[in-house]
């Protein structure tokens, strides 16, 4: 199955700074998303994104709201049309009238899968957070304190495993990292505390 997009252009630059607002980003992701565990992935990484956005790019709350909305959405059409992933949440946000750099980073967050390279900041971070997000929280799973006191080292340690998490692609962490300019140690170090702080809320 090929989930090549076939195309690097998306949505409309006449839509700029265009958004779904939070009641209608919600309700797209509740009536398109099924699985719990794949809900808790795409808050996971939504609010990732929203953190970096916040702490390391300094976006005010409107810009926040679009990298969270990005990562809130980007596997909406995992559940229910695994084989148009992510063709068909794209035309919807395209269809929707939505900022293209929006749509851009969704349909970048697995460039070897769908052919489009991250190249802003918010496409690379997506990227980054996606696989390495399901790693730590499937770590969290197996540990008695589940977040609590987990480390850089015990995550880097399940890293080398590929028996765990083995769906978790270690070439595309390895790659993200790469292409966003952050040291996996960072990386690893800045989702622990905030996917710690978002799934006790969701949990």
């Amino acid at each position: 199955m090929s989930l090549n997009l076939g195309r690097t252009e998306f949505g409309d630059q006449a839509n700029l700074g265009n958004v779904l607002s939070r009641e209608e980003a919600n309700q797209l992701f509740n009536d398109w998303v099924l699985n719990p565990k794949l809900k808790v992935h795409m808050q996971q990484v939504g609010h990732l994104m929203k953190a970096w956005a916040a702490e390391k790019e300094n976006l005010d709350e409107a810009g926040q709201w679009q990298w969270e909305m990005a990562g809130l959405l980007h596997d909406a059409d995992w559940d229910q049309w695994p084989d148009q992933h992510c063709k068909k949440i794209i035309e919807e946000l395209e269809r929707r009238n939505i900022d293209p750099a929006i749509i851009r980073a969704i349909a970048s967050h697995g460039h070897l899968h769908f052919g489009v390279v991250p190249v802003t900041k918010m496409d690379q971070m997506l990227y980054a957070f996606d696989e390495l997000s399901g790693l730590i929280h499937a770590y969290s799973l197996m540990r008695p304190g589940g977040y609590e006191g987990m480390d850089v080292k015990g995550v880097k340690k399940r890293l080398k495993e590929k028996s765990f998490a083995a769906n978790v692609s270690r070439e595309d962490i390895a790659d993200a990292c790469e292409r966003a300019g952050i040291a996996l140690d960072d990386l690893v170090a800045f989702i622990i505390p905030r996917q710690a702080q978002i799934t006790a809320t969701i949990a």
